[in-house]
This record gives C-alpha cells, structure tokens and sequence, in this order.
C-alpha cells in the first residue's frame, strides 16, 4: 500500500520561506516520480515540482523555478519543496502525489499521478 503524507505547511508574510516534506512508504522501489501540486480555492490543480527516481532528475512549472528546489532524502524516503520568496498568489493546498515509470513529457500530467497524499494548507498574507 503507497502512502504519501505531506507536512510543513503554514502561515506566512509575503517573502517568507516555507519548506514542505512528504514522507512515501510502501512500494518506494524501481522508477518513479513525485511530485508537488497545488490547489488555490476555486481552481484546478496545478503542477509545481517533480523529481525523479532514482536520477533524481528535477522539474518546475513555469515561473516557479528559483524560487522553490527539490530535494530528497533517500534514507528517509522523504522529498522536500523548499519554497522561498513566497507571495500571496502561493496560497493553496499543496499536495505530493507519485507516478511510477515516467517520462519527461507527461512529469507534469495530473492523471499520471495514482497516488496522492492528503495535502498540506500553505497560506501566505500580504
């Protein structure tokens, strides 16, 4: 059974820093991928970072990179977003979900992702 818990989220001013963790157990062998989404009140999901297993090769939706970084903790099964220089328009549920052997051109697709964790509320006041 996969399970992704998520943790870290919070309140923060405007140009503050966050980082978020998401802990994966059960089946963490072969190829995959987790990622981050997020999900501001009244909109879709959207794609923020993903990283891959084993390379650990890294992915940013657009605008995001330099200002969050994935990164990962093997012996703990852990991925982090550190996210910094947040601003209102960051607030959401954020959320880690994993897909299991994938490919660059789909790391950022939705349903590409099985398994989901049950999200953390990030909010940041301007």
């Amino acid at each position: 059974q996969v399970q992704l818990v998520e943790s870290g989220g919070g309140w923060v001013q405007t140009g503050g820093s966050l980082r978020l963790s998401c802990t994966v157990s059960g089946g963490t062998g072969g190829s995959y991928a987790v990622a981050w989404f997020r999900q501001a009140p009244g909109k879709e999901h959207e794609f923020v970072a993903a990283l891959r297993r084993p390379n650990g090769a890294t992915y940013y939706g657009d605008s995001l990179k330099g200002r969050f970084t994935m990164s990962r903790d093997n012996a703990k099964n852990t991925v982090y977003l550190q996210m910094n220089s947040l601003k209102p328009e960051d607030t959401g549920v954020y959320y880690c979900a994993r897909q299991m052997n994938p490919i660059a051109s789909t790391i950022s697709a939705k349903y590409r992702y099985a398994y989901w964790g049950q999200g953390t509320q990030v909010t940041v006041s301007s």
